[in-house]
């Protein structure tokens, strides 16, 4: 199966953009979107929704999301892999980075896989 990812809210717009003039058929939803966790969704609930929509989450959130998953997995859960993003990293890079895993792995390969982009 195809990643599918989760943009965090506090990650900019434009990185959807990005990633889908690079390529449209990925499959990309970021937090506010209708089809998405609404804006303030709290961190366990994100990752109860990750769990069952199968996305990556791709996040800035290195303050309370690792407590939060140590949380997670503790109770039997998982997640379909989070990927951290490196501070000051430009958009467009970030977007290659994306398609990268994208196009070349499955969803399957990130099951409570946790990673920092750039790798």
């Amino acid at each position: 199966m195809k990643v599918r990812f989760l943009l965090d809210e506090n990650l900019s717009p434009r990185l959807k953009v990005a990633i889908l003039r690079l390529n449209p058929a990925i499959d990309i939803v970021r937090v506010g979107e209708s089809n998405a966790p609404p804006f303030g969704t709290l961190d366990p609930d994100v990752l109860h929704y990750l769990e069952l929509s199968q996305r990556l989450l791709i996040t800035d959130n290195r303050t309370s999301m690792p407590s939060h998953l140590e949380e997670h997995w503790a109770e039997g859960g998982h997640i379909w892999g989070l990927c951290w993003v490196r501070p000051r990293i430009p958009i467009g890079q970030l977007a290659q980075e994306l398609l990268l895993i994208w196009e070349t792995t499955e969803a399957e390969e990130w099951i409570d896989q946790l990673e920092w982009i750039p790798f």
